[in-house]
């Protein structure tokens, strides 16, 4: 007598769970527009045809990983110095997430740049503005916008090592030197 094989027990949740790991790191790696769900599929172990399921679609995906990453509750802005050294850390460990990408160079879909633009404003730009109307600022929208440009632009010019003397900088040294950019 020979058994049949059972068929695979599949377990959605997990395989769910796969893929938004895998297409985070991957959209942190590469950016929306440079993943495939392919590449997707095949660093979760799952079949990248059940992103359509799970998700609707590769911009869906990339949405709902933004919102897993999104922190709950208010967040500190770039001018509290713990908000600033781990947004630094992580910057210098991972590189620009998708977030910090969709600023300086729009995805083609135009769905997930909404998104994306969404969580800076969420992580980033508003926490600075709410900052600055609370002082009276009469610009706190431009102001949070233009400090957060220089940020990223401190960090995608530093990550990218074409202004040496940044890239070669001690992160104490330019943390201290933001602050005082910032302030």
């Amino acid at each position: 007598m020979t058994k049949e094989a059972s068929p695979r027990r599949r377990d959605a949740a997990a395989s769910r769970e796969r893929l938004l790991r895998a297409a985070g790191e991957l959209f942190g790696e590469r950016g929306f527009d440079r993943t495939t769900a392919r590449d997707i599929g095949e660093r979760a172990g799952v079949d990248p045809t059940m992103i359509a399921r799970y998700f609707g679609g590769k911009a869906q995906l990339f949405i709902a990983v933004l919102h897993a990453e999104s922190a709950t509750g208010i967040l500190a802005d770039l001018r509290d110095p713990e908000r600033l050294a781990t947004l630094m850390e992580r910057f210098e460990r991972l590189g620009p997430g998708p977030v910090v990408q969709a600023a300086v160079r729009p995805y083609e879909d135009p769905a997930a740049q909404e998104a994306a633009l969404v969580e800076l404003d969420h992580r980033i730009v508003a926490p600075l503005r709410d900052r600055f109307n609370r002082e009276g600022d009469e610009q706190a929208g431009l102001r949070a916008e233009l400090l957060t440009a220089a940020f990223i632009g401190v960090v995608l010019a530093r990550r990218a090592g074409t202004l040496k003397t940044l890239s070669g900088a001690d992160t104490p040294d330019l943390l201290a030197l933001l602050r005082d950019l910032l302030d």
